[in-house]
């Protein structure tokens, strides 16, 4: 790994939002640093979900079959259950195909994923990593930011300069003290004990996660992947922490299920569960994504899903406007699209987890009567839009969403024929009949420009009653245009350099 006089892109923070983005930017040869306060891989598990659009992002960073390796689909979805045993809500799972190429959910054991991550990292001589190098302060000026570092191994300084730097950083994040981001809380901060075991003989457990809506001790069980199961235990207000974790205790918890003589304890912790966001995503040089910016409750597995489509919509931006591509102004966009699409499923979560959490039994009772009125309801993860940024939201869906990734006739998947390109994909005369001005403007955003487009690209057409769509490098639709002249509209909006 060879280091820059002054690197594009440095990113405090290893995590699965740093390590993501700084494959993402490696990929697309930018020069990136990496700065990161501990040695190695934290050892326990922590986040155990994502979904289909995140496994798209790992496909696009040339991981997909890797990642398969090390996940398992969750097949069944998450079924939220009464302390009668009734079902009262399904949150939908399938092995099938979804609108990403692949199934829509996955349980994965994090230190597996990190490690993968972080290895891939290793096929590009343009990103250097630091391992035990704590960021001290940042200054900045018109042509980039300078780091300040400690090197921990033997306390010596050393500076670096970046012309962005990205604070994927975690909860306490340095970088956003040092922006002066406030953070807003929305509303639940509530203590639960996550307890971790390695099955050591078979024992006859589901094979979905099953929120246990019981008033007397609300629970969540996960099976995670190979031995590993979790049960997340809401702390009631009378309960002593201390002895909560003692072993006695916490077999006690889970004795219905399982004994000391089928599992061995991984870890034991509690946590609190906040739904904050931070205000202030961009500060000149400085960006920051993930836990850094945003922490949500688990009841929809968005947690580490939220920061790696950080990366994603982060990456390709700085990268146009690193390569002189896109006007600065784009970094704006950030923000502004992924902070309403990030809030709107804090929310969610946090609306079920008041189903979950309910620990009044004449409110669970009420609770229970609503959903006994009818068959228990399946919901799939809502697909939320991104916030008005670099796209005109006033044409509503399906602008602001994903484009899905159907597999061509070809046999590829949709994105590895788009790469990472802006894609005018168009049909019946729509890209012939476009102003000169539209194809100049495509040819300078280094657009990949398809008038021929596959049976199932057409398909998606019909659907939308259109006749040409443009993507962003990120596979979020611009719009759709049913004439040239919708098309050329269209085009104004890619963020394109003068």
């Amino acid at each position: 790994m060879a280091e820059a006089a002054v690197f594009d892109v440095a990113i405090v923070g290893l995590g699965p939002t740093g390590a993501t983005l700084a494959n993402l930017l490696g990929g697309a040869g930018l020069s990136v640093l990496v700065v990161e306060k501990e040695a190695g891989i934290h050892p326990l598990p922590r986040a155990i979900h994502f979904d289909g659009e995140v496994m798209r992002v790992f496909q696009g960073i040339g991981l997909r079959e890797q990642v398969l390796a090390l996940s398992r689909s969750g097949t069944q979805g998450m079924h939220f259950v009464n302390a009668a045993g009734e079902t009262l809500l399904i949150r939908g799972g399938t092995a099938a195909l979804g609108p990403h190429g692949c199934a829509n959910n996955y349980y994965f054991h994090q230190p597996e994923l990190e490690a993968l991550l972080r290895r891939g990292l290793e096929r590009f001589d343009n990103v250097t990593t630091l391992l035990r190098h704590e960021l001290i302060s940042i200054d900045e000026d018109d042509e980039a930011a300078t780091l300040a570092v400690r090197r921990l191994e033997d306390g010596a300084a050393l500076d670096f300069k970046a012309r962005y730097v990205v604070g994927a950083d975690g909860a306490r994040s340095p970088v956003r003290a040092h922006m002066g981001s406030p953070m807003h809380d929305l509303g639940l901060r509530q203590p639960w004990l996550v307890f971790d075991v390695m099955l050591h003989k078979d024992v006859d457990l589901p094979d979905h996660t099953i929120q246990h809506c019981d008033p007397a001790r609300p629970m969540t069980y996960c099976n995670v992947t190979g031995a590993r199961r979790r049960w997340e235990i809401m702390v009631l207000p009378d309960d002593d922490r201390e002895a909560l974790l003692a072993p006695a205790t916490l077999w006690g918890l889970v004795r219905r299920w399982i004994t000391p003589a089928d599992a061995t304890l991984e870890r034991a912790a509690i946590y609190t569960f906040h739904s904050v966001i931070a205000e202030g995503w961009r500060r000149g040089r400085l960006l920051l994504g993930g836990d850094a910016c945003h922490q949500t409750p688990p009841f929809l597995g968005q947690g580490m899903c939220a920061g790696i489509r950080d990366a994603a919509n982060l990456a390709w931006k700085l990268e146009a406007v690193l390569r002189g591509r896109a006007p600065e102004a784009l970094l704006d966009t950030y923000e502004s699209e992924r902070a309403p699409h990030v809030r709107s499923l804090i929310e969610l979560a946090v609306r079920l987890g008041n189903i979950i959490q309910t620990t009044d039994p004449q409110a669970a009772a009420e609770r229970d009567a609503k959903f006994r009125a009818g068959e228990p309801q399946v919901f799939e993860l809502p697909p939320q839009a991104l916030g008005a940024g670099a796209f005109d939201l006033r044409q509503g869906a399906p602008a602001g969403r994903p484009f899905p990734q159907p597999r061509l006739a070809d046999g590829r998947l949709l994105d590895e024929l788009l790469g990472r390109r802006i894609a005018v994909i168009g049909r019946n005369g729509s890209i012939a009949g476009v102003s000169r001005a539209s194809a100049e403007r495509w040819q300078r955003a280094g657009a990949l420009v398809i008038d021929q487009p596959d049976p199932c690209l057409a398909q998606w057409l019909d659907a939308q009653g259109a006749d040409a769509v443009v993507l962003r490098p990120d596979r979020y639709i611009v719009g759709v245009a049913r004439t040239p002249g919708e098309l050329d509209a269209l085009t104004q909006l890619l963020p394109v350099a003068p």
